[in-house]
């Protein structure tokens, strides 16, 4: 064969081999494409999200009954503390000195009630006598109630001061951790209508609790006793594990939001929970053991663009159809007969 002629066949070849190739681009561009995945079994959980903050199970507000001038502090931040420890001091002068003047007045009251006991002892004789008038009697025996009256009060305000001035020394009312403290050495604190805070005591944050916040659409698959996992900021990818102790009955209102409180206890004994800290928490409502799972996507179909016309023009044509049908009786007489 000449070379005309093999370069005819190569010719022809290349346009076989373009054309199938182009052919090949087009159907694989009309066709479908698919994902595939793989049917495995394992574990299922149904879960209920909510974000609370971590706080001490107890903690006490410690305050002062008495205003003055703070002038030592002897614990700080992070300190741990024993009950009845001595925590700080106020400036003790100005009760010091109420409690001299009520000493006073109970000294003079008692030298009163004494008078009035002699008064009345005299007095009393002379009635016997009849040398007395009953009315002078009778006076001699008020002063003399009057005169234990005033002891007994005296002494109520003397108890009263030195009790003021023991609210000088402010000790620690539980054991537990200083995790606040909001005065200074030289700071005048006033405790004319409600008790200043001064320092704020957990008594253990080897046990801890969140309070959750949780929207009343799931409130109701909350229980007690029920297992929670949880994650804080700073250990992301670490999970915690609680039970829920409580559902509060009350309620608050948030943006129109209706959210109830779960309080979860946790245990912190590697100390590493903070109070303070945010979690996101999961309440866990259900479990399965050995499911077969299959990926969300393999339930939900997106059709394409090309699909969704190719759909409306085939509902459109069989809607014109039935129209025409149903404008055409005479057609749908010869429909029969053929």
């Amino acid at each position: 064969m000449s070379k005309s002629g093999y370069s005819l066949i190569a010719i022809v070849a290349l346009a076989g081999a373009t054309g199938l190739w182009w052919y090949q681009r087009a159907d694989a561009g009309e066709t479908t494409g698919y994902r595939f995945a793989t049917l495995e079994r394992g574990n299922l959980e149904s879960t209920v999200s909510a974000t609370g903050t971590l706080n001490a199970v107890t903690t006490v507000q410690v305050g002062t009954q008495v205003s003055g001038l703070v002038t030592e502090i002897l614990t700080d931040f992070n300190k741990r503390v024993k009950k009845g420890q001595l925590l700080a001091r106020i400036d003790p002068t100005l009760l010091e000195q109420a409690v001299r003047d009520a000493e006073a007045s109970v000294d003079r009251n008692n030298a009163e009630l004494q008078q009035a006991q002699r008064d009345y002892d005299r007095n009393k004789q002379l009635f016997d006598r009849q040398v007395l008038t009953q009315s002078e009697y009778d006076a001699a025996v008020y002063r003399l109630t009057v005169a234990k009256a005033n002891l007994k009060s005296a002494q109520v305000s003397l108890e009263r001061a030195q009790t003021n001035l023991s609210y000088t020394r402010i000790y620690a009312p539980i054991d537990g951790v200083v995790i606040e403290r909001n005065v200074d050495v030289g700071q005048t604190v006033a405790a004319s209508l409600s008790a200043p805070q001064l320092f704020l005591i957990a008594n253990d944050l080897a046990q801890m609790e969140i309070l959750a916040s949780v929207d009343e659409s799931d409130i109701g698959e909350i229980h007690e006793g029920q297992d929670v996992r949880f994650n804080v900021q700073p250990y992301p990818s670490e999970k915690f594990m609680g039970k829920v102790r409580q559902v509060r009955l009350q309620s608050a209102t948030v943006e129109n939001v209706v959210n109830y409180t779960a309080v979860v206890t946790v245990n912190n004994e590697s100390g590493r929970l903070l109070p303070g800290m945010t979690a996101t928490v999961d309440f866990i409502t259900g479990a399965a053991d050995s499911a077969l799972i299959v990926p969300n996507s393999a339930l939900r179909f997106r059709p394409s663009t090309e699909q969704l016309e190719a759909l409306r023009a085939k509902a459109t044509s069989a809607k014109g159809g039935e129209a025409q049908g149903a404008d055409s009786p005479r057609g749908g007489q010869v429909a029969q007969a053929s």
